[in-house]
């Protein structure tokens, strides 16, 4: 398909975003004094900004493709949350939060002085049993009528039911991504692709000293999971693609990088939008990679418009 037909297809997909949404908040300023009270810096804060971070950064990455996306989630009754609905409204995006009363949204406060990240502050809690079932009853409701769904998983419990809902999106016939956490891949049974990055991978199936060893180990998992194909994400070594038969990896595109925050986000987010716009594994792999390079020249939780993604209308 050209240019054309493409952005066509993607305007008529549809992807629901499911996993731990977050708000990413950004203290610019200088820094220009040692504080006498310890070695640390004195940071003059002058700008303030919000970003959706987590499943939201990834919901985000989807909307600037133009696909209609949905995000199913939960948040705090706090100022905080309430700063989430505006950014989802802000950028199309479809809210499905569900509110915990009992929980503060999770937010990661990053202090920024001349380009630098100094210091990261997280504040974070875990969603009652309560909500969490109620977002199984949501997710039913709201699966048949995606494309694809994406978990992001972020490892701060809102996805206690991620088994139950990869069966229910199989049985649906859909199109399932995970973006893992952790050390048990096996809630992620019967996803069609999972897209670890090399430390993650690590975790689950060991170290390996060769590709030869790497491909053996990726490819018991791939089998024991039931998985399409699951997609490496290696830093400054690119991508590298396993599927039944055969591995296919892709150099990196990146020119320079700037700050991997949300690049993991970006990858899954453009691969779901390339697939549920008719896309092949291999071109949206391709095109998640080429997304990946663009976004780690960014600073902080970024994201890669349509535009960026295909420059003068190159395909």
């Amino acid at each position: 398909m050209d240019i054309n037909q493409l952005k066509q297809r993607l305007q008529s997909a549809r992807i629901l975003v499911v996993g731990d949404v977050m708000l990413d908040r950004y203290w610019f300023g200088s820094a220009d004094r040692i504080s006498p009270e310890a070695p640390v810096p004195v940071v003059r804060v002058d700008k303030t900004e919000y970003r959706l971070g987590g499943a939201g950064n990834v919901a985000l990455n989807i909307a600037e493709q133009g696909v209609q996306v949905q995000l199913l989630s939960v948040r705090g009754d706090d100022q905080e949350g309430r700063e989430l609905e505006v950014q989802l409204k802000r950028n199309h995006i479809e809210s499905h939060l569900l509110i915990d009363k009992q929980l503060s949204t999770t937010i990661k406060t990053r202090v920024i002085a001349q380009h630098q990240q100094l210091v990261r502050i997280d504040f974070e809690s875990t969603p009652t049993n309560e909500i969490l079932n109620q977002t199984l009853k949501r997710y039913v409701d709201l699966v048949m009528g995606a494309d694809a769904i994406v978990f992001s998983d972020y490892g701060k419990g809102g996805l206690q039911h991620i088994a139950q809902m990869i069966i229910e999106a199989k049985n649906a016939d859909k199109c399932v991504l995970v973006d893992p956490k952790g050390i048990d891949f096996d809630k992620y049974c019967g996803a069609s692709y999972i897209t670890p990055n090399t430390a993650e991978l690590r975790n689950v199936v060991g170290p390996w000293q060769s590709e030869e060893e790497l491909t053996q180990k990726v490819n018991t998992l791939r089998e024991d999971l039931d998985l399409k194909g699951l997609l490496l994400t290696r830093s400054e070594e690119g991508m590298s693609l396993f599927r039944e038969g055969h591995s296919l990896n892709f150099p990196t595109s990146a020119q320079e990088i700037y700050d991997v925050s949300g690049a993991g986000d970006t990858v899954i987010g453009i691969l779901a939008a390339m697939l549920a716009s008719g896309c092949d594994i291999e071109q949206s792999v391709g095109l998640a990679n080429r997304a990946a390079g663009i976004v780690v020249g960014k600073l902080g939780t970024a994201t890669v418009n349509f535009d960026e993604l295909f420059p003068e209308g190159e395909y």
